[in-house]
């Protein structure tokens, strides 16, 4: 199984674990007094304490603003709900509201974009049917 590494910063490593670790859920690793480590969905994600790299909302996606960069996870269809409801009980702001964009065809999928408290950029998929990931 292929797993990805991801590195970004963070102002404030007990904000990122409120964030990454109570909120989203996601188990911690190693950390220092600088960095953390947490099981982002099976990937792993260092947060490391500086200045958050900036983000604006220029890409687009079927004619919405998304922020670049972003990173992210596809999550299963049940997970994507959970992760949804906890953001919203939070009260996090989306910049791209939770939506199903491609209703009954094979690439049928679910998507939000937020900020995490550092001002990261992520964006959260779920596919209805997961096969169809990479296919047009």
């Amino acid at each position: 199984m292929s797993q990805f590494h991801y590195s970004f910063h963070t102002r404030d490593l007990d904000e990122a674990r409120r964030f990454y670790g109570v909120l989203l859920r996601c188990p911690e690793g190693r950390s220092t007094g600088s960095w953390v480590d947490f099981d982002f969905f099976g990937s792993q994600i260092s947060i490391h304490v500086g200045t958050p790299a900036m983000t604006s909302d220029t890409g687009r996606v079927d004619g919405i603003a998304v922020p670049m960069p972003h990173f992210g996870a596809i999550l299963s269809w049940d997970e994507f709900a959970a992760v949804e409801g906890r953001l919203r009980k939070a009260g996090i702001a989306f910049i791209v509201e939770p939506t199903i964009r491609y209703p009954g065809a094979s690439g049928e999928q679910a998507t939000m974009f937020l900020r995490d408290f550092g001002g990261n950029a992520l964006e959260f998929k779920a596919f209805r049917h997961p096969e169809h990931v990479f296919t047009a």
